[in-house]
């Protein structure tokens, strides 16, 4: 697959195993992880004060999840996807940490799609959060739910009514 822009908006019937995508970089910055850290209430030390002493890495490292949160948005438009929904994420790895200053950007290729009902495919996504020294950081499976052609956005099929008194649910998703 060629390089697209992020206004190519992809649909299953678009992919084959084998494409490969980059994202443009992003820095991760001391404040990045003060932020990730107060959203998540993870405050452990090995993400703060580089003046901590018996660090594990000489210096204090972003967290794991916010180097997945990050290479989920930076993947959203490299390939930009009618993505449908996450369903799935395995064989997840941290292989090195992410140091504050660093830049990294993610490596996505499809590895495998499967037709998921008559308007959608399960696509298997290798994704890869690489460093500005090409050293793959964390690396795993995610897998999403993507939109055929014949299913754009916006055009789902009318909702059905349900007149009974027995309550409906949407999907396989307990109802709310």
């Amino acid at each position: 697959m060629e390089a697209t822009t992020s206004t190519d908006v992809l649909y299953f019937e678009d992919l084959a195993v084998g494409d490969r995508w980059f994202s443009p970089e992003r820095v991760i910055t001391e404040q990045d992880v003060a932020d990730f850290a107060e959203l998540t209430g993870d405050h452990d030390p090995l993400h703060r004060d580089a003046s901590s002493h018996g660090l594990p890495f000489g210096e204090p490292v972003a967290h794991g999840l916010l180097g997945l949160s990050v290479l989920a948005g930076l993947s959203t438009e490299h390939p930009r996807v009618s993505t449908l929904a996450l369903t799935g994420l395995s064989e997840w790895s941290f292989e090195a940490p992410i140091y504050f200053g660093d830049r990294v950007r993610v490596a996505t290729t499809v590895s495998e799609i499967q037709p998921h009902g008559r308007r959608a495919a399960r696509v298997t996504w290798l994704r890869e959060l690489i460093n500005q020294s090409d050293r793959v950081v964390q690396r795993g499976l995610l897998v999403t739910l993507v939109a055929s052609k014949r299913r754009r956005r916006g055009t789902a099929p009318a909702a059905i009514v349900d007149t009974t008194d027995t309550p409906s649910q949407r999907g396989t998703l307990p109802a709310r």
